[in-house]
């Protein structure tokens, strides 16, 4: 990913400065971590422990988020995934996806009965946009944070869903796009 250059709409961090002075959502996230090791990283785009390779996790600040949500508030927001922000890792507003989230559940009678249960329900992912995919929720914050990180240009390795909502979802925020695709798919 490349990082922007000078924005239009200004420096990312003076906007964000800006956002905790109007009392906005600023985040809850307060570094990585790896799941091997332990070693700690601050909130940077990394997504591998340099010490031992092993995956990185967000770390969140938990007495923060509590003191900031409540059923109450998250139930009173617009109806998608952005309604849980406190809970995902951006430190401002969503910049896509605003309408991705939020799926029905549908019962599954037959399916319910031919596994001897009393209810079942399935999520219908297929009401996502922009791309009627569940992998919309995922690019959605992707893109978000990779926006909040200053970057111009967004890429992915994929076969299908993923490559379709990670265009869209460029294509919204007026980022570039690389696709990889295996050579030889039909």
């Amino acid at each position: 990913m490349r990082r922007r250059k000078n924005s239009r709409s200004g420096n990312f961090n003076d906007r964000l400065k800006l956002e905790a002075q109007k009392g906005t959502n600023m985040g809850f996230v307060k570094g990585l971590q790896c799941r091997e090791c332990g070693q700690e990283y601050p909130k940077k785009p990394l997504h591998v422990c340099e010490t031992c390779f092993g995956p990185l996790e967000i770390v969140y600040d938990y007495e923060g988020i509590q003191k900031a949500i409540s059923r109450e508030k998250i139930a009173a927001r617009e109806k998608n995934l952005w309604r849980y922000r406190e809970l995902l890792p951006i430190d401002g507003e969503p910049r896509v996806g605003l309408y991705s989230g939020f799926t029905p559940l549908v019962r599954a009678h037959r399916l319910a009965a031919a596994l001897g249960v009393k209810e079942l329900y399935v999520k219908d992912d297929s009401v996502n946009h922009p791309t009627f995919s569940y992998k919309d929720r995922v690019v959605s914050v992707a893109i978000s944070k990779a926006i909040e990180f200053g970057f111009d240009t967004v890429s992915c390795a994929s076969t299908g869903n993923l490559a379709n909502s990670v265009a869209a979802h460029a294509a919204k925020a007026g980022l570039n796009c690389y696709v990889f695709i295996p050579d030889g798919l039909e």
